[in-house]
């Protein structure tokens, strides 16, 4: 399938509030038909959580590991057999037997939803074209991930080396596990934290390896034969994207336009080169009350123009695009999650 057969769509960014996963499979059914997500369902447990969900094979080696009076998960790289316990998952990583690939697997408790999403694939809305799924990035996992002193471990290669790799190969199975219902996939790198990228914050976090990391799990996922994204819900410098061999880059228009528009030449490049973006335009906040499908269309036709302005195509523009929630809406209530949801597919038919 080409990607212009997206172009139009409508999909959520992950996140739902919801404890059962029928009723989270329900809402995505209603309003994204064609290109329906699984939902990640933190308030099930605090294995569904943004960073664990995704970790599993470095929990279960002890790479990483929880314990009492630290805030945050971190690599045990101080522990006396750290060595043979790397040597245990990179041995792992480049086993290409089944059972290996396995490993990589979402715990069952940690993705109910995604198992439940697998289930239903037999009673998939019949305009379902396409099927999304999620991870979370490099940059995000990094800094809540820290090294034994409390330093995010991003800024380790050795330590960001072991979390990327294992993103990789979660993507690389998570990718398959979608393909095998006979549909093809779009999975999503999900990375706030690369809002960070040249602040104050930040100092050392660097461009190179911001790309370095996002372009091995990028590369593990179009080995699949997947398309790929990147979102990012927050301000970012958008070259660190466009530069990359995305398909998608998803972002917050809501709140967050500025950013895109300061990147105006790098995405009309983009664009050029067949790529999409992603238009988080529905709000994922108590502001969803207050739009209407026509109010955010009025919205989205103004940034069309304003970035018409600064030099993009509007033929691109207008052509190369999806709609999303800003945001995911785990930390909704269900209630306005449901209103972000027919927002968004009540946009997308608009356009």
């Amino acid at each position: 399938m080409n990607l212009e057969k997206l172009f139009g769509s409508v999909t959520g960014i992950g996140s739902l509030p919801h404890t059962g996963v029928e009723e989270a499979l329900q809402l995505i059914f209603t309003y994204f038909r064609q290109l329906p997500h699984w939902p990640q369902l933190p308030r099930r447990s605090a294995a569904e959580g943004f960073a664990a969900q995704y970790l599993d094979p470095l929990f279960q080696r002890e790479l990483i590991v929880t314990r009492e009076g630290r805030t945050a998960p971190y690599f045990d790289h101080e522990h006396p057999l750290w060595e043979e316990r790397c040597l245990s998952l990179l041995e792992l990583l480049v086993d290409e037997n089944p059972s290996a690939v396995e490993e990589f697997a979402f715990p069952r408790d940690a993705a109910a939803g995604f198992y439940g999403f697998l289930d239903a694939a037999e009673r998939l809305p019949a305009e379902t074209i396409c099927l999304k799924g999620q991870l979370s990035g490099p940059v995000t996992i990094g800094f809540q991930v820290t090294d034994a002193s409390g330093k995010p471990s991003f800024y380790n290669p050795p330590l960001r080396e072991l979390l990327v790799k294992t993103l990789a190969a979660q993507a690389r199975w998570q990718a398959s596990r979608l393909q095998s219902s006979g549909r093809p996939a779009l999975l999503f790198i999900d990375d706030p934290g690369l809002y960070s990228y040249g602040s104050s914050s930040a100092v050392g976090l660097g461009k190179a390896e911001i790309q370095a990391a996002l372009g091995e799990i990028i590369a593990a996922v179009r080995a699949t034969g997947c398309f790929s994204g990147v979102h990012c819900c927050a301000g970012a410098d958008w070259s660190l994207l466009f530069e990359l061999p995305l398909d998608l880059v998803s972002f917050d228009a809501y709140e967050f336009f500025p950013s895109m528009q300061a990147c105006a030449e790098e995405l009309e490049n983009f664009l050029r080169r067949g790529g999409a973006l992603a238009w988080g335009i529905v709000p994922t906040s108590e502001k969803a009350w207050q739009e209407s499908p026509a109010s955010l269309q009025r919205l989205w036709e103004e940034k069309i123009e304003s970035l018409v302005r600064l030099g993009v195509s509007e033929p691109l523009l207008r052509r190369q695009y999806l709609i999303t929630p800003a945001c995911g809406t785990g930390t909704l209530q269900p209630e306005l999650a449901a209103q972000v949801y027919r927002l968004a597919a009540g946009l997308a038919e608009r356009l």
